[in-house]
């Protein structure tokens, strides 16, 4: 035990030499006759592990000695046993109270001198030791959760994906049809170009003739070519090619903002614009044997992860088309509660068996045909609102349809916050 150090603080050069006597066969062991001399030791390279510290001192008794040790994060932590000649219990009680761990009274019996320096150190040895376990435990937990974390990311980008490719044919055909009618359009329009590249290098062939002539040539020309019809369908065609193509790009606008890694912070969003974006998404999904109804309420600037929500009013809408057999109606309501908006889906199909209502957001539960799902869309959207500190409700009847709410704070507690 040569390598563990001991630093005894007295003024008297005699008890010094006795403590020092009795400690070092078995410790290192340090003096120093002065406060202020002590905690230049006590602050060194060559820190003591143990501190045995006499009260009654001039200049700087233990107590003040103490106190600074404490008040320093480099020694607050070494153990100090106060020494003295006093056997007051409110000395004693002052002692303890400012953070010794033990007290001995003079003149010293050695035996018991090293019982307490040994107990102490073999305390401080079990604090350093769970002191160290503890650092390395949380430090440990720390990667768990970052680990865990990025496995999140990688489940909801995974999910968001899924999604996606649940959807690529009818995501497909939004952008192709407008495509479509633009590239129609603009073979039209290089048709009209022609004519009208016609009409002018006829009229510029008519220079020379007489005005009666080139009126009539005029005329005759632009009744050929029907260029009033022209003027009217070049305006409808430009209109309705700029109208496809404005499409195309708010769909591959909402893709990008859905399909998107979320790491960015959140930010204050119309919730009835991600509601739209995300019906943009999943439209042809819709439209051809459900009746979207919107009954948006009034709402404020909601602070949230858009493209987050997004997966989930994806995810309930889809959910809600799906459980439309042949033709019914998918209606959206917005709302305000306190300090909360809320979004409902509610949808006329078939309803979910109460048996199932306990189990619908359980990770890979779900009643569709293999293939048909994977089981974790509405256990990620859970996820996803409890982390904005809100909540999904569900209520439903077997034959008359379903409906789903999340309510969400509109500005969260950023100090309760649980992120990533």
């Amino acid at each position: 035990m040569r390598d563990i150090t001991v630093l005894i603080v007295d003024d008297e050069p005699a008890i010094l030499a006795s403590i020092s006597k009795v400690l070092s066969p078995y410790y290192q062991v340090l003096a120093a006759n002065s406060g202020s001399r002590a905690l230049l030791v006590a602050a060194s390279e060559t820190r003591p592990d143990l501190i045995l510290l006499d009260v009654l001192m001039p200049e700087m008794d233990g107590y003040a000695v103490l106190n600074r040790l404490k008040a320093d994060p480099a020694t607050r932590d070494i153990p100090v046993i106060f020494v003295t000649v006093t056997e007051s219990a409110e000395d004693e009680t002052k002692g303890l109270e400012l953070g010794a761990v033990d007290y001995i009274t003079k003149p010293i019996n050695p035996s018991i001198l090293l019982a307490r320096v040994k107990a102490q150190l073999m305390l401080k040895q079990a604090r350093d030791f769970l002191h160290d376990k503890n650092d390395y435990l949380e430090a440990e937990l720390a990667r768990r959760i970052k680990t865990l974390d990025e496995a999140h990311d990688q489940l909801l980008q995974s999910e968001k994906m899924a999604a996606i490719g649940q959807l690529t044919a009818g995501v497909a055909h939004e952008i192709n049809n407008p495509v479509g009618y633009v590239n129609s359009n603009l073979n039209t329009l290089n048709d009209y170009i022609g004519d009208i590249f016609q009409f002018v290098d006829a009229c510029v062939q008519l220079e020379g003739s007489d005005l009666e002539e080139i009126r009539q040539r005029i005329a005759d020309q632009y009744k050929h070519l029907d260029i009033d019809y022209l003027k009217e369908d070049l305006s409808s065609i430009i209109k309705e090619s700029s109208e496809g193509l404005r499409r195309v790009k708010e769909i591959v606008h909402n893709l990008k903002d859905f399909s998107r890694i979320d790491k960015v912070d959140r930010e204050e969003i119309d919730l009835h614009q991600c509601l739209d974006s995300t019906i943009n998404i999943v439209w042809n999904e819709l439209k051809y044997h459900v009746e979207l109804v919107k009954e948006y309420g009034e709402l404020p600037l909601v602070t949230c992860r858009p493209s987050q929500l997004g997966q989930v009013f994806l995810n309930l809408l889809v959910n809600a088309s799906h459980a439309i057999e042949g033709k019914g109606t998918i209606t959206l309501r917005t709302g305000t509660q306190g300090s909360d908006v809320w979004v409902e889906v509610t949808d006329n199909g078939k309803g979910i068996d109460t048996e199932h209502l306990n189990r619908i957001f359980d990770p890979f539960f779900t009643t569709k045909k293999v293939g048909k799902g994977t089981g974790l869309g509405l256990s990620i959207a859970y996820g996803i609102v409890e982390k904005h500190q809100g909540q999904i409700e569900v209520s439903s009847e077997v034959g008359k349809g379903s409906s789903f709410r999340v309510t969400i704070p509109i500005h969260p507690n950023v100090d309760t916050e649980d992120d990533e």
